[in-house]
């Protein structure tokens, strides 16, 4: 891992492992303690899927399988407090986010949570004013929706909030749409003035 004083931030992202993976991922505790050395000194952390509940752990959240696998196309809110944040000020209450998860997170103490679907009460959070956590991938462009969809059909079971590889297909017009969220959050989240 880079020393510390050789960045400013880190985008940690998603990956197919649960955050439970230590006896089988040996890399996986050594990444933990490297976000908690990372939040403790300050730095600006954006976790995406993985990342998120990554973070959720190291601040003392909890992570675990949800009643649903996530996957596909569907509305996330934000909460009050996230529209009132300078992270999502004048985001519309409701957009259209990619999904791709089994597990869910608490929100930590002292974090602010930022948003929700229907099938997870929990879809981000901020841990004022260097952590964001989001269990969505407004990041998600039409070669990395196909590439789950190649690489890991095995997760596409029978449920509510799991989508067929069609319906998924049918949505990736709304790629362009997340990924201008995702760079407005980008640019706020990293601003020096932030």
């Amino acid at each position: 891992m880079p020393a510390l004083k050789e960045w400013d931030g880190l985008i940690v992202l998603g990956g197919p492992m649960s955050v439970h993976d230590e006896s089988t991922i040996p890399w996986m505790h050594i990444e933990k303690d490297f976000l908690r050395q990372a939040v403790s000194a300050g730095k600006r952390v954006l976790g995406i899927c993985l990342g998120a509940q990554l973070l959720a752990e190291v601040l003392g959240g909890e992570v675990r399988r949800a009643p649903s696998r996530e996957i596909g196309w569907f509305p996330i809110t934000w909460t009050k407090e996230a529209l009132r944040s300078p992270l999502v000020a004048g985001f519309p209450p409701t957009i259209l986010a990619f999904h791709w998860h089994g597990e869910m997170f608490s929100i930590p103490k002292d974090a602010v949570a930022l948003a929700s679907s229907a099938a997870c009460p929990h879809q981000g959070f901020w841990y004022p004013p260097h952590v964001l956590a989001l269990q969505f991938h407004l990041e998600a462009t039409t070669e990395s929706i196909r590439s789950l969809l190649h690489h890991c059909p095995h997760d596409l079971v029978a449920g509510p909030w799991c989508q067929t590889a069609d319906e998924m297909e049918a949505g990736l017009h709304y790629c362009e749409i997340a990924n201008s969220y995702l760079f407005a959050l980008l640019d706020r989240f990293f601003a020096k003035n932030h």
